[in-house]
């Protein structure tokens, strides 16, 4: 599929597109290019180690219960960052999100897009609020989730904290709502089941 070039805040241009099995390289890659802090913020883990099972569970997508978008250098050769959730088993109108951007794409908005088309995805596909697990302190993350809406700490445990938030009918740009739609076409997906992104 291809992707949608999108200029950030600052300037850069970034190129947005859906999971492919051909990207497990650019996850290795990237995974290996976090900072510590960045690694422990993702992973909360001091120094995780990229496991098989973990580059499966990651990259083991369907595009419907597991969803993932991916964010690309304007030359489509390197990842950049990436957004996923995971619908829960017990409450299917319920996922866990999880997004990872490279340090040197920190702060320009990237997150931010990110968010708002996984969240475009996920409304898609019948999927009502987040979960996330993260650290209590990384309020980069929780900032991120506080411009989707009201953020609900479920439980809070030995430096952690796990939230949930609706997700709003999320308004994206024309190009990016044309490639969720034929996204879901492509992949079998729902033609759209609420808000401006279908």
């Amino acid at each position: 599929m291809k992707p949608v070039t999108v200029v950030l805040r600052d300037g850069s241009r970034v190129r947005i597109r859906p999971w492919k099995p051909s990207d497990r390289e650019l996850l290795v890659s990237g995974f290996y290019r976090l900072s510590p802090t960045s690694s422990y913020r993702r992973f909360l883990s001091a120094s995780p180690v990229l496991t098989g099972e973990m580059v499966h569970v990651l990259t083991d997508v369907d595009h419907r219960d597991h969803e993932a978008i991916v964010a690309l250098d304007k030359h489509g050769k390197k990842g950049l960052g990436i957004a996923h959730y995971v619908r829960s088993l017990e409450r299917p109108g319920v996922a866990e999100l999880a997004l990872t951007v490279i340090d040197d794409w920190q702060g320009r908005g990237l997150g931010t897009l990110l968010l708002e088309v996984i969240s475009a995805r996920a409304r898609q596909e019948g999927i009502k609020s987040f979960t996330a697990l993260m650290l209590a302190e990384n309020r980069t993350m929780r900032d991120l989730l506080d411009r989707l809406g009201r953020v609900r700490v479920i439980d809070e445990e030995r430096g952690t904290v796990d939230v949930e938030v609706a997700i709003p009918d999320v308004g994206v740009a024309p190009e990016l709502r044309e490639m969720l739609r034929i996204s879901a076409r492509h992949y079998g997906g729902s033609s759209g089941t609420g808000g401006q992104d279908s």
